[in-house]
């Protein structure tokens, strides 16, 4: 059996934010709505210290590689909709 990883980078500028904690708290909701929603692991993994941007990385694992990367472009069409960023770009890769 052939195990996938379908690995997604979303890069945000969250203008707003007014101070980190501000910030924290946008990327915390985003990722505590996804991860209770769809079954995948959400982290910040740059721009910690950043007040404005964010990138987080969203991990999901599966056998069938095609059902992972429309569940992760369903991911980029929440990020995209959501009011508190901007997306600014994004990239899905299969492992």
């Amino acid at each position: 059996m052939a195990t996938k990883v379908g690995l997604l980078h979303l890069s945000v500028a969250i203008n707003d934010a007014m101070s980190l904690k501000d910030k924290r708290r946008v990327v915390k909701g985003f990722k505590d709505r996804l991860a209770h929603a769809r079954n995948v692991s959400v982290a910040e993994v740059a721009h910690q210290d950043s007040l404005r941007r964010a990138v987080l990385a969203v991990a999901m694992v599966g056998s069938d590689a095609r059902y992972l990367q429309g569940a992760l472009q369903q991911v980029v069409n929440a990020a995209r909709e959501n009011r508190a960023w901007v997306l600014l770009e994004y990239d899905i890769e299969m492992i």
